[in-house]
């Protein structure tokens, strides 16, 4: 369950709203010129993102608003809410890629290269050459 923070009501819970679709679709500037499957493509094809991923959302039971949030598809963390007309923030975070690696010689993943370990907690507490107990540690 969402806590949607509305720009204009505060929090409320993901009931209250209403899902519009992706945010920052431009409508065509001729749509006059525009042969049928443009059309379609405007009014059908979006964009399915893996990450950080704009939306329009309303608060249909509340101040009946529209306003853009940008949310991470994968955690369904909010990065930012914003109001309609407003350019899109950068995002917070790259998502992180689901599922676990192994760190083991004979590991099963594919590819041919070892997984990285720099940005991960093990290669934190492997690249420290201390031999001394870390703070808080009892003997």
């Amino acid at each position: 369950m969402l806590l949607i923070s509305c720009p204009n009501c505060g929090s409320r819970d993901e009931t209250e709203f209403h899902y519009g679709g992706q945010a920052h679709v431009a409508y065509p500037e001729n749509p006059n010129e525009l042969n049928d499957r443009e059309w379609a493509e405007f009014l059908f094809y979006r964009d399915n993102t893996k990450g950080a991923f704009a939306e329009r959302w309303l608060h249909s039971t509340g101040c009946r608003q529209w306003f853009n949030m940008l949310r991470d598809t994968v955690s369904y963390e909010i990065q930012a809410i914003y109001p309609m007309g407003a350019p899109r923030p950068d995002a917070a975070a790259p998502a992180r890629e689901s599922g676990t690696a192994s760190l083991a010689a004979d590991s099963t993943t594919t590819g041919t290269a070892a997984p990285s370990t720099a940005t991960t907690s093990i290669a934190a507490s492997t690249s420290s050459a201390s031999t001394t107990a870390p703070e808080g540690a009892t003997k």
